[in-house]
């Protein structure tokens, strides 16, 4: 049964390809006979979307059946206490320093550079 999806995977494909080939030859003609361009004839338009749509019904057939992707799967091996800890945005240098009662302020890079 397989074997029937890839088969109309293929024409589909083809079907497709032969679509745009046939869009692209319409297009020459139409520069040709200094025709305005205004849109692809139906048969091209249709042939196109019945092409994409065997496309897509061959390739979820051949690709297997799908599963469910549970939300919660790599929350179940981390443990509670440490869900929320989010070490990127940890910030050690805030104004907050400023009003403990030890707080010594660090040199500047010009203070350093004085120093030495």
């Amino acid at each position: 049964m397989a074997s029937v999806h890839k088969i109309i995977v293929i024409v589909g494909f083809i079907s497709l390809f032969h679509s745009a080939f046939s869009a692209a030859q319409h297009r020459s003609y139409l520069r040709i006979t200094s025709q305005e361009f205004t849109s692809l004839p139906l048969d091209i338009i249709i042939q196109a979307v019945v092409s994409l749509f065997a496309v897509m019904w061959g390739v979820l057939n051949v690709s297997g059946k799908l599963r469910e992707i549970p939300a919660a799967a790599e929350l179940n091996t981390v443990k509670w206490e440490t869900q929320r800890n989010l070490p990127s945005f940890y910030i050690f240098n805030h104004r907050g320093r400023a009003l403990a009662y030890n707080f010594v302020p660090t040199p500047s890079k010009g203070e350093l550079e004085n120093l030495e």
